[in-house]
């Protein structure tokens, strides 16, 4: 916090921390419930496939309801909009600390995934509303992807550590007194506004559309690895209403007055690729996650918080280029280098990754992957953003991000659950060809993660060939930039 003593001044710092605090719970429930997943399958009976909906029923909601939450909040207010995000966030965390059912348990992570999609949504708004100045929303904004990169590292290490001392319900629970306190805090010191004239009209048709298709999508896939495969009859059919699905969206996306994405914009070249590349780039990384965590923890059997202190140095290396490593170096080799770099290093460790022996040790197998997907995601991160902002004007950028954003989060769900039930069906297969078990389950998981770096190279190329404008970025910029 500035040295400044004015109470003015003071109220609006002491208002980021507590919006920051409600983000970093938000981000801490991915990687926090990651390192707990093997307990939850063991607890609950979760199948390999169906254990990735634990992650997915999250993720969809969430991306599906980012860009209502944030249309909300400009209707309704964003303060109002915030808190009731984390009331719904806290409260479903509760019903997922509770559950004793895998039905129960998704049920309740979908709805969380709304509370979060309406935390993330107003908390860039109302960040926005307290810092006017450029100097002050550089600080603000590096605080605020410090707790962003961060919370990674929170999140495994504190996963690990409660999962291993009491059980995988804490994983949810501890969000409770959070919850509560940043509700508390925010009522007191975020100042309240009244919810503008925008927009007239909520798209919550669109909404509703692609999270259908999206959802039956990630659904067809998941079964199949349980059913008769990706071309039984079922499937298809599934694939077939999920497309039709997504159809209505587009149309009525072209239709209504205020959509929820607006199609126009996918004509800008840069904006267009930086959601192609962030599709294929976060099915590899969601995956990683989700399958690096299994992989430690159920071929080279470490515990919980063995898996988060192997996580890491990942996350430390990934900390450390949001504090501003990313945005020197867009600043001086522009933005179509650092994807292209930071791609292909992710592309390098999940290769590394797909070597999976069952005898693997931390340093020889690990670590130099984990070091290589840090690297690579620190340093492509950013840019990719950047890019997806570049082509368009300064009152379209908010929009920009959220949209390449949800992108993201989107194509991490479907890339999570095609290449979970990939590798459940390498192992049934090599278990029915008399491998055992740890062996088996290694070579569902290095296909996967192999598959996983063939989808971060695509990106990488795709960067390579249609990103436009290496220039660097100038310095006024470097605040959007670690955002």
């Amino acid at each position: 916090m500035p040295t400044n003593q004015d109470p003015a001044e003071r109220r609006r710092w002491l208002a980021l921390y507590v919006l920051c605090m409600g983000v970093l719970m938000i981000v801490l429930d991915t990687t926090i419930v990651n390192v707990a997943l093997p307990s939850i399958r063991a607890d609950l009976r979760f199948s390999d496939a169906g254990l990735s909906w634990v992650v997915n029923a999250y993720m969809l909601t969430f991306g599906g309801f980012l860009l209502l939450g944030g249309r909300l909040g400009d209707l309704l207010g964003h303060r109002r909009m915030f808190i009731v995000g984390t009331l719904l966030f806290t409260l479903t965390s509760l019903a997922c600390g509770l559950a004793t059912t895998r039905e129960l348990l998704i049920a309740a992570r979908a709805v969380q995934g709304l509370g979060g999609a309406v935390v993330t949504a107003v908390a860039l708004s109302l960040i926005m509303d307290l810092f006017t100045t450029t100097a002050d929303r550089a600080r603000a904004m590096g605080v605020y992807g410090f707790v962003c990169s961060s919370g990674g590292s929170i999140g495994v290490l504190l996963g690990g550590v409660l999962t291993r001392t009491l059980n995988w319900h804490w994983v949810f629970l501890v969000n409770l007194p959070v919850g509560a306190l940043v509700c508390a805090l925010c009522l007191r010191l975020v100042p309240g506004e009244r919810g503008t004239h925008l927009p007239p009209r909520l798209d919550v048709a669109g909404a509703a559309s692609v999270t259908a298709a999206l959802m039956l999508a990630v659904y067809a896939i998941v079964d199949a690895s349980q059913g008769g495969g990706f071309g039984s009859p079922r499937t298809l059919t599934l694939l077939a209403l999920a497309l039709l699905l997504f159809a209505a969206f587009v149309s009525i996306e072209l239709r209504v007055t205020a959509p929820l994405v607006p199609l126009r914009l996918f004509r800008l070249r840069n904006l267009a690729t930086a959601n192609a590349v962030g599709v294929l780039w976060a099915a590899a990384m969601f995956s990683w996650f989700f399958m690096s965590a299994l992989y430690m923890q159920l071929v080279l059997g470490y515990d919980a918080l063995r898996v988060g202190l192997a996580f890491l140095p990942a996350n430390l290396i990934m900390a450390a280029f949001s504090l501003g490593l990313s945005a020197r170096l867009v600043m001086r080799f522009g933005i179509r280098r650092p994807i292209v770099v930071g791609l292909a290093l992710a592309a390098a460790g999940l290769a590394w990754f797909a070597r999976a022996p069952v005898s693997g040790t931390f340093l020889a197998d690990v670590l130099p992957a984990m070091v290589l997907l840090g690297v690579g995601a620190g340093v492509a991160f950013n840019p990719v953003l950047l890019a997806a902002m570049s082509d368009v004007s300064e009152r379209e950028s908010g929009l920009a991000s959220g949209i390449v954003n949800t992108s993201f989060l989107l194509g991490g769900s479907l890339g999570l659950a095609t290449l979970a039930s990939i590798a459940a069906t390498r192992t049934a297969g090599a278990l029915a060809a008399g491998a055992g078990n740890a062996t088996a389950l290694a070579a569902g998981f290095g296909l996967a993660f192999l598959i996983g770096a063939v989808c971060a190279l695509a990106a990488a190329t795709l960067a390579a060939l249609l990103v436009r404008g290496s220039a660097a970025v100038p310095a006024g910029e470097t605040a959007d930039i670690r955002a």
